[in-house]
Formats: C-alpha cells, sequence, structure tokens
C-alpha cells in the first residue's frame, strides 16, 4: 500500500478510498499518539454529505482509546485550527477535501495550530496499520462525544478584531462555493459594515465547489461587474483559500493578493524583514514589483507548508502561494480565506485610491508558457547531461529577464516546464525546444 498522507492530508473518494474505517483507525491513531487519554481532541467538517460519516467515526475512533471528542459541525478549516490551537485541545482533526469535488473527502490532523509534521504523519500512519492492536480502555474511562458550535465565536471574534472599521459602507459579492464560507462568511460581512451579495452559499451536500468557488469564481467576477460591488471574494470549499475580484470583475490570484498587502506594509513599515515568502510557482511579476519597492522575496518548494516553515525560519509575516492559500503569520499559522479578504480590504482602505484595481496593476504579470511534456523517466531530468546542459543555457539566456522551472509531476508521468519572461515569442519557443528534447532524452 502506498503511503496514506499526502501534500495535505490523507485524500481520496469517500466511502471507497477513504472508508469509514480508515476513519476510524485514524481516530484511534490520533488518541494514542497523542495521549489523548482524558483529553479532547476537536473534530469539524466542511460541507459534503460524507462529512457525518466520517466524523462518527473518528470519533468511535478516539473515544475507543479514551479520547473525548468535541464536534464543531461545518466550520472552517482555519477555524478548526484556530479552536484547536487556542482550547485545552490534544488536537484537532478536519474532515474536508477542500477544493476537491464533493465525492472526495479528506482528513487533516493539526496539532499545535498547524498540520503535524511528516515524522507524526509517519508515526499515525505506522499506527493506523495496527490500530486493531491498539489497547483499547474499559467503559468507565471511555471518551465522550459533545458538540460545542459556540466554539467557533472566539474565531469569529479574531476575525471582526482584525478587520475593525475596514468594510463600513463597502458593497461586497461573496462566492461560499457551497462550502464552509456558507455559515459563517455571509454574517460576518454583513456586521462588519458591508453591503453583501451572497452567491453559493446553499450546501446540500453534493454542490460543493460544483462550477463555483475559488476554482471557478467566473460567477463572483459577473456579479461584481454587473452588481457595481467594490469587490468580491471567491472561497474554496473549506475557506482557507482567496480568489478576489476587482471592481471591474477582474480577477486577483494569490500572487496579486500578495503583492497588494506586501506593498502596504512596506510602505506602512510592517512587512517583517522586508520579506515576502512564495513558492516557485508564483510569477516573477510579483517578486519584481516587491524588489523595486525596496523588499525581498524568498521562494519556497510547493505546498502551504513549505511556505509557513520559511516564514519562521527567516522572521517573515506574509507569505502565500499563487493559488490563494496566503498566510498572515501575526493572526494564522494557516491560509485562511476570511482573513485574506480582511487584510486585502485593509490595504485598500490604507491606500487611500478607493478601486482594487488600482491596486492591483502594481503587481505586473510577465507572460509564461508551462507544457507538460509526457516522459517515461521525469525523476531522471537532472542526470541527464543534454536536457541538463540545455536547460542550464536556457536559464542563463533568460537571466534577468525571465525564469525557467522543470519538475516532475506527482501524479502524472510528466515533466513540467514553465518558461516565464518579458517575450511571450521568445519564451514560447524555449518552452518547446525543451519539451521537444525532454520527450525525446527521457523515454
Amino acid at each position: 500500500m502506498g503511503r496514506l498522507f499526502g501534500t495535505d492530508g490523507i485524500r481520496g473518494i469517500a466511502n471507497v478510498d477513504l472508508t469509514p474505517t480508515l476513519a476510524y483507525e485514524l481516530g484511534r491513531a490520533v488518541g494514542y499518539l497523542l495521549d489523548g487519554e482524558g483529553r479532547s481532541v476537536v473534530v469539524g467538517q466542511d460541507t459534503r454529505r460524507s462529512g457525518d460519516m466520517l466524523v462518527a467515526a473518528l470519533a468511535a475512533g478516539l473515544t475507543s482509546v479514551g479520547s473525548d471528542t468535541v464536534e464543531l459541525g461545518v466550520v472552517t478549516t482555519p477555524g478548526l485550527t484556530y479552536v484547536a490551537a487556542s482550547g485545552p485541545f490534544a488536537a484537532g482533526i478536519m474532515v474536508s477535501a477542500s477544493h476537491n469535488p464533493a465525492d472526495d473527502n479528506g482528513l487533516k490532523v493539526i496539532s499545535g495550530g498547524r498540520k503535524v509534521d511528516d515524522e507524526a504523519e509517519d508515526q499515525l500512519e505506522h499506527l493506523i496499520f495496527q490500530a486493531e492492536s491498539l489497547p483499547s480502555v474499559p467503559n468507565p474511562r471511555l471518551g465522550r462525544v459533545t458538540r460545542d458550535e459556540g466554539a467557533i465565536d472566539a474565531y469569529r471574534a479574531h476575525l471582526v478584531d482584525a478587520a475593525g472599521d475596514a468594510f463600513s459602507g463597502l458593497r461586497v459579492a461573496i462566492d461560499c462555493a457551497n462550502g464552509s464560507a456558507s455559515v459563517i462568511a455571509p454574517g460576518l460581512f454583513r456586521d462588519l459594515g458591508a453591503e453583501v451579495t451572497v452567491l453559493f452559499a446553499e450546501p446540500n451536500g453534493t454542490n460543493i465547489n460544483a462550477g463555483c468557488g475559488s476554482t471557478h469564481p467566473e460567477t463572483l467576477a459577473a456579479a461584481v461587474r454587473d452588481g457595481g460591488h467594490d469587490v468580491g471574494f471567491a472561497f474554496d470549499g473549506d475557506a482557507d483559500r482567496l480568489i478576489a475580484a476587482d471592481e471591474c470583475g477582474e480577477l486577483l490570484d494569490g500572487d496579486a493578493i500578495m503583492g497588494i498587502c506586501a506593498l502596504d506594509r512596506l510602505a506602512a513599515g510592517t512587512l517583517r524583514n522586508n520579506l515576502l515568502v512564495v513558492s516557485v510557482m508564483s510569477n516573477g511579476g510579483l517578486e519584481r514589483a516587491i524588489k523595486e519597492a525596496g523588499g525581498s522575496v524568498l521562494r519556497t518548494a510547493v505546498g502551504d507548508r513549505h511556505v509557513l516553515e520559511a516564514m519562521e525560519r527567516y522572521g517573515a509575516v506574509l507569505g502565500g502561494e499563487q493559488s490563494g492559500h496566503v498566510i498572515f503569520r501575526e493572526r494564522a499559522t494557516t491560509g485562511d480565506g476570511l482573513l485574506t479578504a480582511i487584510e486585502l480590504v485593509r490595504a485598500l482602505r490604507a491606500s487611500g485610491v478607493g478601486q482594487v484595481s488600482t491596486l492591483a496593476a502594481r503587481i505586473p504579470r510577465l507572460p509564461q508558457v508551462v507544457i507538460n511534456s509526457a516522459v517515461r523517466h521525469k525523476d531522471q531530468w537532472q542526470i541527464d547531461p543534454e536536457f541538463g546542459t540545455a536547460v542550464s543555457r536556457a536559464a542563463d539566456d533568460l537571466r534577468g529577464r525571465g525564469r525557467i522551472l522543470v519538475r516532475p509531476s506527482g501524479t502524472e508521468p510528466r515533466l513540467r516546464i514553465m518558461v516565464e519572461g518579458d517575450d511571450l515569442d521568445e519564451i514560447d519557443v524555449i518552452a518547446r525546444e525543451l519539451a521537444r528534447l525532454a520527450e525525446a532524452r527521457l523515454n
């Protein structure tokens, strides 16, 4: 059997790959590993129909080893993370597959306000495979299951405090992806003083992310443009990501949002160490804008975990990914779509310009060409002398004007070749030549 944990917990098709048995075994493993007897583990879920099934299985596993289970019901992943970190909990478990389709689901283990590290995941995986041999407790020491939907009130107060009066008088459209944001975002933004138009906030268990949310923000963009709104926000299924729309209906991805917030903080002197942390996928235009404003950019491997680790190592307070997963480390240890929306509006108010499009125009976007080359030996590209030399030579030719990123696909026999630069015709030629060479040398 392959490794259960991927880059964002355990994921799979609910009741097929991700079964209640697996959830039960994870519950036992978490309770046992974190010495949960007599301590509580907080559990939340998004709006997928399979969530109830998996939460029940988790609770059975946790209570069987003596851990109490506190269920929050439908909650955002950052909301669950906030509660897990601020309450008397041994850990938290979020049942969600984020931006994936409704048939999928996932199990994400939180400890100390963040996803558990690789070492803890390896330990949990080992325990899952021997879950039935773990000691069970007698009846007097069994854990109990309680429900505390009010626990999320502290997280909501945290967001209200972050927003201040920034939303007063704004016309805002929000796309809740028929997911977790549906239970908190409409009321939150209205209470902050905004006039709110709500889209896709009628979850039925099967419509999460279906033609909506951060992966399908087109309806939101049209609603903002046609409805005369100041800004729009599209969340994903568990609301840890944000894609925004300016007043013209033009979309802003994570790069644009990070750029706006970073420039605001550079101007105010509050971007610690003048540093923004992004992944290798972020557009070079963002890096140029930050450097021209006196800041610096550090790139990491793809994945919010790598971004957070680098932020902590180098003392950065702002970082994230192009996908809209943005971390404001002075307020959170994970990406939070609601908090990101708040910080974007705060930057808008601080700028005094009145329009999001004006701020977005300060973050240029370099042309990119991405080709997925079908190759059998995707992991050997660096040791093939001819292909490796061609990549190095092309990178040298582009130095100062662009960059090249080559990385193997994590799921397919393909090599992803991205070339970025000022001249679209030039980078298109480079990308196609490298793709042809990869297919000739690595098959």
